[in-house]
């Protein structure tokens, strides 16, 4: 396989790059462990990810800080009500956050340690609000609209509700598909959170222009825009949450004081002795678009990094497996793990009979690759030809251009271009391919 002319230098520029970042300490704590492959001081995060990653931690979350009945929170240790609404009001934002007896309430659950569930969210905000908060301001949204996914899901990003509701930013599949989003076998772009939050930025934007009011848009958001138009007809002239407030599913009508709690404790938590804890992943990550069909294990093993890692930065990948047939699909590594990716695709791409046999019809990938590159031919084989460089390769049961992409290191697009395949379902057994090398 010949090496491009550009991947030796960017390995040696990832090589300065990752030296540098060491020295100055600015990797993370991963890269401690990324060349064992049984890390050392990894297992209390590793319990830390499947828990946070299961469905009971999510209900766990909606029961205690979304629907419970406020009449029956302790309220015991609590601040007056003038600090409480002097905060709030010095809080700069653009949606209102009043204060009542009901907010109160709220701010008593999210200010509690009793649980550590908002000491947790505070620990993932470090990851994920940059992220949100970019998109936010690239489509000029209210900053604070930061805090729905903390509501929606206490950014959990495989978080799935009872009525199927999936992702950081809870969206049902109709909803999420109407803003683009990929659902399928493979993928769940509702899990991915740099996809997801540029989903929810379109749905926010469209209904602000529905009802001009952010309580309103927050509202929606939760129970839908048929919920709060059929509230808004109980209640002729109201403009906002608050007047339609008994009209609202019971669920609705927790979502806007515990949006104003979250926002409350993310802004004071200090002042109510809580401390972040830290994410049970890197925050320092980078993307890498990969253009083949990839299995997350083949990059764990490869890299001696924990698969639950590679789960929790790529939530979107289903069963693990990256779908890069006929388009390009991202993976997010530790920052401190790009250089090594770089290096070693090869060898990562080596496994592909080990884990991706299945998904691809390459139980003969090895004599398959063996018979192209010795000249070798046969009734069901490749040929090929040292001389012009090229090779070719008769299509047999079961192949399809993905995995014949994969067995010669190329692309789904390169194929079709060399064939002059218009739609890549269209191959026939015993079609001659001509593969350039």
């Amino acid at each position: 396989m010949k090496t491009s002319k550009l991947i030796l230098p960017l390995i040696m520029l990832c090589a300065v790059w990752c030296n540098a970042l060491a020295q100055t300490g600015e990797t993370s704590d991963f890269g401690q462990f990324r060349h064992s492959n049984t890390p050392q001081g990894y297992d209390s995060l590793l319990m830390e990810l499947n828990h946070r990653n299961a469905v009971e931690s999510y209900t766990r979350y909606v029961n205690e800080f979304i629907n419970f009945d406020p009449s029956t929170v302790d309220m015991s240790g609590t601040l007056s009500d003038d600090v409480y609404e002097k905060r709030l009001k010095m809080m700069a934002t653009e949606v209102q956050l009043p204060y009542n007896d009901v907010v109160k309430r709220y701010i008593a659950v999210y200010t509690s340690t009793r649980n550590g569930m908002m000491e947790r969210v505070l620990g993932s905000a470090q990851y994920y609000f940059p992220m949100i908060e970019e998109a936010l301001y690239r489509h000029k949204l209210p900053m604070e609209l930061k805090m729905l996914p903390v509501i929606e899901s206490a950014l959990i990003p495989r978080a799935e509700s009872s009525a199927s509701a999936v992702g950081l930013w809870q969206f049902m599949l109709r909803t999420g598909k109407y803003y683009g989003l990929e659902v399928n076998s493979f993928v769940d772009e509702r899990c991915d959170p740099v996809k997801a939050t540029e989903a929810a930025c379109l749905f926010l934007k469209d209904l602000y222009k529905m009802y001009g009011d952010w309580t309103l848009v927050i509202a929606a958001y939760n129970c839908g825009p048929g919920n709060v138009n059929k509230a808004l007809k109980r209640v002729p002239n109201a403009t906002s949450y608050w007047e339609i407030y008994d009209y609202l599913p019971r669920e609705t009508r927790g979502y806007m004081p515990a949006f104003i709690a979250a926002s409350y404790a993310y802004t004071y938590h200090k002042a109510h002795n809580m401390n972040p804890r830290p994410p049970a992943y890197p925050i320092a990550t980078d993307t890498i678009m990969v253009n083949r069909m990839l299995h997350l294990e083949q990059v764990s093993s490869t890299l001696g990094m924990p698969m639950e890692i590679l789960e929790e930065l790529n939530p979107q990948y289903r069963i693990n497996v990256i779908p890069a047939l006929d388009r390009e699909y991202p993976i997010t590594l530790p920052q401190s793990s790009i250089c090594d990716f770089i290096e070693k695709q090869s060898e990562i791409h080596s496994k592909d009979t080990l884990y991706l046999a299945k998904y691809l019809n390459v139980t003969n990938l090895s004599d398959a690759s063996i018979k192209a590159t010795s000249g070798t031919s046969g009734s069901s084989a490749s040929t090929a030809s040292s001389s012009s460089g090229k090779v070719t390769y008769k299509v047999k049961k079961g192949d399809t251009l993905g995995g014949i992409a994969s067995r010669y290191k190329t692309t789904v697009a390169n194929i079709m271009k060399w064939n002059n395949i218009k739609n890549a379902k269209s191959i026939q057994i015993g079609q001659t391919l001509k593969i350039n090398k």
